[in-house]
């Protein structure tokens, strides 16, 4: 089978489930350690990337002739998790959620540190996140659409999701970018030059979560 090119939105839980596989068969088969080492979270791909898809194999199960079998695939669903904090950057605890993802609806409340968490289809690419009831907030979300932290793209998308506006997602160094990367330097107490560094870098990957 050729390697299979990543689109926009793919992660290797959305590509296994595309073909009838375990994601960790995908990620830790050895044609794939390449991607693994530029990429190095499953979840983070960038479109253009090639991941090589193994050859199914069949699995033998002795039964009963006659008798009805039950079979259940393992790895699915996968889990969404989110941590909602408002402006002060304290946790939304408690808070009751309706999550809308590619038109099935979930409800919930938020733990004590403001997470949720919630079991969804490894190829969900479209939702709407609706916080509380008397004064109701609404999020749009787009699953899979952040690019990895090493692209430049991947630094703006999680700048602009953090608040820090960079404009466009298009993969410029440009002074509206900078501005975002020096504000977001001086709320977590880095050097503020306005450019990408590790320790940029490795903040952002740490405030975002992944």
């Amino acid at each position: 089978m050729p390697d299979y090119k990543v689109k926009q939105g793919d992660c290797i839980e959305s590509i296994a489930f595309r073909h009838g596989l375990f994601w960790e068969t995908i990620w830790n088969h050895p044609k794939n350690q390449q991607v693994r080492m530029v990429r190095k979270d499953p979840n983070v791909l960038f479109a253009g990337d090639k991941v090589f898809i193994p050859e199914k194999r069949a699995k033998d199960e002795s039964g009963i002739t006659e008798k009805r079998y039950r079979f259940k695939r393992k790895g699915v669903p996968s889990k969404l998790r989110i941590k909602l904090e408002d402006e002060h950057d304290e946790p939304l605890a408690k808070q009751p959620y309706t999550l809308e993802i590619d038109g099935s609806l979930f409800s919930g409340t938020t733990d004590a540190s403001g997470w949720l968490e919630q079991a969804i289809p490894p190829n969900a690419r479209r939702g709407k996140l609706i916080i509380g009831k008397s004064r109701e907030q609404e999020f749009p979300l787009f699953l899979g659409d952040i690019d990895p932290i090493e692209e430049l793209t991947g630094i703006q998308g999680r700048l602009n999701n953090l608040g820090f506006d960079c404009g466009p997602v298009d993969g410029k160094l440009n002074s509206e970018t900078c501005a975002a990367i020096r504000l977001f330097q001086q709320a977590y107490g880095l050097e503020e030059s306005g450019g990408l560094n590790d320790e940029t870098r490795n903040k952002l990957k740490e405030i975002y979560g992944s």
